[in-house]
């Protein structure tokens, strides 16, 4: 197609989209706002900028140049948010290091990155220490130490964290380049076989950073948030950039506060003395909140909370709304930066009942601006967006990673036909919303029909004696597979709440048409704890593992 294309002047300035123009407008806007970390410091967003200034000349008299790779094993701290900036902005590739892979895998991503720096926190010196052996090249080790000098160590440290800013000048001038340069990569869980490397352009977080705004400060909405909100992230910094959240209030000038390692009470005073207004956190967190003591000491009506990772419960968006939590969901992947949709409320649903808000709540979502977003079914065709017709999730997006590092076979399984295959099964409804109905993986297949193990989960979170729970489909000789429910019960109801209660549970759902008569767990367990990965999601692979292979009998 024949287009025309608008002739430059030799003279015009090409504006790069570049990390470092999302730094810039909280100097013009807030610069005296506040970045602070748990009950330990507190600075302005005019230091952050000295800061970053210090830690990428820093990093500069190391030798670390443009391309290099600068690793981060820290707890959510500003000195991640000073790592976010300064990296990206040399033209180095940030590596957000996942503290909670295992050794091997730890050691896998950093030789797979090409990691050239590691800046550490003293905390995991000894799990460090413990892989130096597998390294396949030298590293430059950079301490962070909160209390007492630094630990023994036979890492090659080049010094501490704050002594090497302290010695550096405050300004520093980053330069343009191409916005295409890569800015980030981390790693995915690797529920099968290795981590697999996500990388991230400076166009492409940028993009995300107004797809993000576009989606929570322009639409009427109990979702929306703005420049006057106090944000504290409760995903971990390593994960898809905190989901890019940092990124956002930082360009915004927003106070924001740092929890540093995830301790339910220090989080819950933390939120409370700091007035915190906004968080994100997957389902996890949010349940280990609820269920600690401090929780009836604290007023947490008005926070607005972000829920990701995987699908919420109903019966946990019901509790937290009942503790004054405005809670609801997004979705996306390691793989979107992660952002696709918002479950924000249309204005006409502001003034629905609070049950009808739950189903909106607790949906995926409508896709943000510049998100396109299909239903399609197993030969790639559009599914009509009715609410009747369930298939996979594809979408288009200009923040999609393009490939997984060094993974050519992968990143063309991931893309196909110019789409981005998420691997998730949902529908659209009629109102535009997306309702995501279970991973392509989880899905249970039972005498030829399937069951939405997601919605099996969220049914039983509604049973007032059910603390966490999870679904599986395990095999069974006459109809291919059958859902294994496990459930962890309340303190209050342990040893009072019996299997066949719990299945018992579920046919007023049956009897209302919600789910079929198949759709009961034929086997119930009563656990104490249920596996999850090492960002908090239900680790379905490893419950398959455990419990779906001859491991059980029937109960």
């Amino acid at each position: 197609m024949a287009v025309r294309v608008i002739e430059k002047s030799p003279s015009a300035y090409a504006y790069p989209l570049l990390i470092k123009n999302l730094l810039a407008p909280s100097l013009r806007y807030a610069p005296e706002q506040e970045i602070v970390y748990r009950d330990q410091s507190r600075y302005t967003y005019r230091t952050l900028s000295k800061r970053v200034a210090k830690l990428a000349h820093a990093l500069g008299d190391m030798g670390v140049t443009a391309g290099d790779t600068v690793a981060v094993m820290d707890w959510d701290s500003p000195r991640y948010l000073e790592c976010y900036f300064a990296v990206p902005m040399i033209g180095a590739v940030l590596h957000t290091l996942n503290i909670r892979l295992s050794p091997d895998q730890l050691a896998y991503t950093i030789n797979h990155a090409e990691d050239d720096v590691i800046i550490v926190h003293a905390d995991f010196m000894p799990l460090l220490g413990q892989i130096r052996d597998q390294f396949t090249t030298d590293k430059k080790i950079v301490v962070i130490s909160e209390a007492g000098p630094l630990p023994e160590t036979p890492l090659s440290v080049v010094g501490e964290y704050e002594a090497l800013l302290s010695e550096k000048p405050c300004e520093y001038i980053f330069p343009d380049f191409d916005e295409n340069a890569a800015a980030t990569i981390f790693y995915t869980t690797g529920t099968t076989g290795l981590p697999k490397g996500v990388s991230f352009s400076h166009r492409q977080i940028v993009l995300h950073t107004y797809g993000f705004m576009s989606g929570l400060c322009a639409y009427r909405s109990y979702a929306s948030v703005d420049s006057g909100d106090i944000y504290m992230p409760l995903t971990p910094m390593f994960h898809v950039h905190a989901w890019g959240m940092p990124y956002l209030f930082t360009m915004l000038g927003t106070k924001q506060v740092y929890p540093g390692k995830y301790e339910p009470g220090a989080i819950l005073r933390l939120i409370q003395a700091e007035k915190v207004t906004f968080s994100h956190c997957v389902p996890t967190i949010i349940h280990m909140l609820l269920n600690d003591p401090a929780i009836d000491d604290v007023d947490l009506t008005g926070w607005k909370v972000v829920i990701g990772g995987s699908a919420m419960p109903k019966g946990l968006c019901e509790e937290a709304l009942g503790r004054g939590i405005n809670l609801f969901s997004a979705y996306g992947m390691s793989e979107t930066c992660p952002l696709l949709t918002i479950a924000n409320a249309k204005p006409h649903m502001l003034a629905w009942e609070a049950e009808r808000q739950i189903e909106v709540r607790c949906s995926t979502g409508m896709p943000v601006p510049n998100v396109d977003l299909e239903i399609v079914d197993t030969e790639g065709k559009p599914l009509p967006r009715d609410g009747n017709h369930t298939g996979e999730v594809v979408v288009r997006s200009p923040w999609l990673t393009q490939a997984y590092f060094k993974e050519p076979e992968m990143s063309e399984a991931l893309w196909q036909d110019g789409w981005l295959h998420t691997g998730d099964v949902g529908y659209v409804d009629a109102e535009g919303y997306l309702h995501i109905t279970d991973r392509i993986k989880d899905v249970i297949k039972t005498g030829g029909e399937w069951i939405s193990s997601l919605e099996l989960e969220s049914i039983i979170s509604r049973h007032e004696a059910v603390s966490e729970a999870a679904v599986i489909g395990v095999p069974d000789a006459k109809w291919g597979e059958r859902p294994l429910l496990l459930a962890v019960l309340k303190p209050e109801f342990q040893g009072k709440v019996e299997a066949d209660d719990l299945q018992n549970f579920y046919q007023a759902y049956v009897d209302q048409g919600v789910i079929p008569k198949y759709g009961i767990p034929s086997r119930v367990l009563i656990v104490e704890e249920i596996a999850k990965t090492s960002v908090g999601k239900l680790n379905k692979k490893q419950l398959r593992e455990q419990y779906g292979y001859g491991a059980v009998g029937q109960v």
